[in-house]
């Protein structure tokens, strides 16, 4: 007789921990990534999915509809006569001194997704996700804006504790705990070592999702004696999960848990190319360790950017790129031009230079940070670099590094008859809104880029990438959803941005057809209905190795 092949139970609860989460906490792709994936999972598989991330200063939880988690169930009222404790406490140890500090919890649901909150002084004294603000700065001269908090490790450690301690306390045993990059991927080790959590997670798989492999991304730590006494993890452990002369969390989870990034290529560049120098050898490290990265290219959920509701994006007008309605976005591009055709007058930015009032000449677009990782160097060399004939408008949005953020202003105030520059310096979502819908190209020259999104949602507004071919930007097909080039340098980025502006002033009909393949593109391939079966896939080899 022949046996039956029984059927592997489906992954039906998942935790994630995340310093990030869309519409709470942001500071890049990761909080995109976390709130999209989280309702993908709940709407789609039907999954029971509960995020936890810290109750930033900057966050009111009742304003934001989260109540106070209460940790005292009915017969422990009964017998504690209601003096229950609706706090935990965690060990969080010093080299020269045992402590101890207590947290709470807020909790609230947004579609269908259980949000979870820690309260603790260490997360509430912090007013942005992972550097220091002016206000900070005001009131304690060391703590410098934009310099990274200090107790960067001690916040990661309380957090993901904190989180095991709650999923103990609430005996809620997740098939698969998802962390989020650095940030969480140490509660591998702590899951699977600590006494108190190794027998509660014997059948708890962990995923870990590294958004970005740089060096300055791994939340490593030289102090190896501070990563012993407040990990409360094993010498042994601490050693093995070294990478350089740094305790690595990426590293120290390795033996524990499935790892992966968020392309396909960006794996491979870590596993397989010298671009792994920029993360100092961590996917050459891994594979030495028996460790191959899997590759989940991110999705996006098109409806979050459809420009046929401009109510809820703050554009000016409605159109439709997928069906070749653009009256809707050239009204937009005639907004944001004439908003920047001034010395402008802004709520959130500051303006450098400005823009012809001319629907007819192309607007490339930037958003994102000013940094040499995302190309912002190699941009301004390229316009030198514009042929005579060129007559181009350049609209860049974001803030970054000082040196580079004086070159576009140098720039922006230039008399180049081949293109006009407008800096707006700062970040304001609404405005970047309307500028993914104003523009004509989008710029995305990036050193590296692990996945990139901004792709996408250009995409979705008729606004074509010209990308630099590079870890997850790959996924634009050049000539068919946007432009690419190689190598990262200056003449290739100017040589492709007139291409894109020859065949927009001689074949406009070719656009709409790029537009509308773009987006067709996003739906057939990169919505997080589809991605998401890939998660599930990993959640489940998860579960196998905690076997």
């Amino acid at each position: 007789m022949e046996r039956r092949k029984k059927n592997k139970p489906a992954v039906g609860s998942v935790w994630m921990v995340s310093r990030e989460y869309d519409g709470l906490a942001g500071a890049g792709g990761v909080k995109d990534v976390c709130r999209q994936l989280a309702e993908a999972l709940v709407a789609h598989a039907g999954i029971s999915v509960t995020v936890v991330l810290p109750r930033y200063g900057f966050m009111d939880p009742q304003t934001l509809g989260f109540a106070p988690l209460a940790l005292t169930d009915t017969d422990a009222a009964a017998w504690c006569e209601g003096s229950g404790q609706d706090v935990l406490v965690v060990e969080m140890d010093y080299p020269d001194r045992e402590r101890r500090e207590e947290v709470s919890f807020w909790h609230g649901r947004d579609k269908g997704v259980r949000l979870v909150l820690v309260e603790s002084p260490r997360f509430a004294e912090k007013l942005n996700v992972y550097t220091y603000t002016a206000e900070e700065e005001k009131k304690t001269p060391w703590k410098k804006t934009g310099q990274g908090h200090v107790d960067y490790f001690a916040i990661n450690i309380l957090l993901q504790k904190a989180a095991l301690a709650l999923m103990c306390r609430l005996d809620e045993r997740p098939d698969a705990i998802h962390c989020h990059d650095g940030h969480a991927a140490t509660l591998a080790p702590l899951a699977r070592e600590l006494p108190g959590y190794r027998s509660f997670f014997a059948a708890t798989g962990v995923l870990v999702t590294i958004h970005n492999a740089g060096i300055g991304y791994h939340q490593d730590i030289t102090d190896l004696p501070f990563a012993r006494t407040i990990t409360g993890l094993p010498a042994s452990i601490i050693k093995s999960g070294l990478l350089g002369k740094s305790f690595d969390p990426f590293v120290a989870a390795a033996p524990y848990a499935v790892l992966n990034t968020v392309s396909e290529n960006y794996a491979r560049e870590l596993q397989e190319t010298d671009a792994d120098a920029r993360t100092g050898w961590l996917g050459h490290h891994l594979l030495d360790m028996g460790i191959r990265l899997a590759g989940v290219t991110n999705g996006i959920n098109p409806e979050d950017f459809d420009p046929t509701r401009p109510e809820q994006l703050g554009i000016p007008a409605a159109f439709d790129p997928g069906r070749g309605d653009l009256a809707g976005k050239a009204a937009c591009k005639a907004d944001i031009l004439a908003a920047c055709a001034g010395d402008g007058s802004w709520e959130r930015v500051v303006q450098s230079g400005s823009l012809r009032p001319d629907p007819k000449l192309p607007l490339y677009t930037f958003i994102g940070r000013v940094t040499e990782q995302k190309g912002v160097d190699i941009l301004i060399r390229a316009l030198d670099l514009l042929p005579e004939a060129a007559r181009l408008q350049v609209l860049v949005l974001g803030s970054g590094d000082p040196a580079i953020e004086k070159e576009l202003i140098r720039e922006s105030h230039g008399q180049d008859t081949r293109f006009r520059l407008c800096y707006l310096r700062g970040y304001d979502p609404l405005l970047a809104n309307r500028i993914y819908a104003a523009g004509d190209f989008f710029l995305i020259p990036s050193l590296y880029e692990p996945c990139g999104l901004t792709d996408y949602i250009a995409q979705l507004l008729g606004n074509l990438p010209i990308v630099h071919l590079v870890g997850g930007l790959v996924k634009v097909v050049d000539g068919e959803t946007g432009f690419g080039y190689r190598p990262h340098a200056p003449a290739a980025l100017a040589q492709t941005m007139e291409r894109a502006r020859l065949l927009y002033e001689g074949e406009p009909d070719k656009i709409r057809a790029m537009q509308q393949a773009a987006i067709k593109r996003i739906h057939t391939h990169h919505t997080w209905k589809r991605v998401m079966r890939r998660y599930l896939d990993l959640y489940a080899e998860a579960r196998r190795k905690a076997c």
